[in-house]
């Protein structure tokens, strides 16, 4: 029992780090910093002095929800190119033809889009500290740290989930675009979610996100871990990880018997 959670752990952490260095081997630095580092950056500028123009909200409620928001660049589309890449650049056969166990073996990929989303939410944050004088309470720190967390691990379960998509369309990155902006206005990061409608209310509910950004806000004001809404977070994350694998599998068979996994 403990060498096989030894070896699948070893598919997750190897395995992942692997495909993300094959995967993503021209990524430059500067290219890395502008695109994951300075856009949400500039992003989370074009709303606060948005919001103060049309006085909305304060500059509080736009900087932290900017700053849970920023993971969604790094973990929707790598989460997304994370299977689809397999198909595009003709490897995804020799991924299909591993013997080892699919939930595994995808979520590894998954595993470094979690780090990437917690590295740009926390530079977001310095960068709302530093350059717009967000004020933290210390005690804060190590809460909004445990959602930040919860917030990169279900929004790269929700790219992982776009990204099964990849095994039957062409065009997944239009699907990824169009969810990156259903988080930025569903997920009340940048919206207040008392001002939305009661379907785009109840379609956030199930969106990444959303609960992280409001145990965020919550616990940056100085009040108490919001366990639940951490919780819920979570849950969602469990629950697009659970459809990801299901879609995966079913495309994954589809794909076999119509002999397209190549197709592009």
């Amino acid at each position: 029992m403990l060498r096989q959670l030894i070896r699948t752990g070893r598919l997750v952490v190897v395995g992942g780090a692997i495909s993300y260095r094959a995967l993503f081997n021209w990524t430059t630095p500067p290219m890395f910093i502008g695109t994951l580092l300075v856009g949400p950056v500039l992003q989370l500028l074009f709303f606060v002095f948005l919001g103060r123009e049309l006085g909305v909200a304060d500059d509080r409620f736009y900087l932290i929800g900017n700053a849970v928001l920023a993971s969604s660049t790094a973990c929707v589309y790598g989460g997304t190119m994370a299977v689809s890449n397999e198909r595009r650049y003709g490897t995804l056969g020799a991924v299909l033809l591993s013997p080892r166990r699919r939930a595994p073996l995808w979520f590894g990929r998954a595993l470094p889009y979690v780090l990437n989303g917690l590295v740009v939410s926390a530079f977001t944050l310095a960068a709302a500290c530093l350059v717009l004088g967000l004020s933290l309470p210390a005690g804060a720190v190590p809460g909004l740290a445990l959602v930040l967390v919860a917030a990169a691990v279900a929004c790269s379960a929700f790219g992982l989930a776009l990204g099964a998509l990849g095994l039957r369309f062409r065009d997944v990155f239009l699907v990824s675009n169009v969810a990156s902006s259903a988080l930025l206005l569903l997920t009340g990061a940048n919206v207040p979610r008392a001002s939305l409608p009661g379907w785009m209310r109840t379609t956030g509910e199930v969106l990444p996100l959303t609960h992280a950004a409001g145990a965020a806000r919550r616990i940056a004001s100085g009040g108490a871990t919001a366990w639940r809404q951490v919780g819920a977070e979570l849950a969602v994350g469990v629950g697009w990880a659970v459809l990801a694998v299901l879609l995966l599998t079913v495309f994954e068979h589809g794909s076999r018997r119509r002999a397209t996994l190549d197709v592009m």
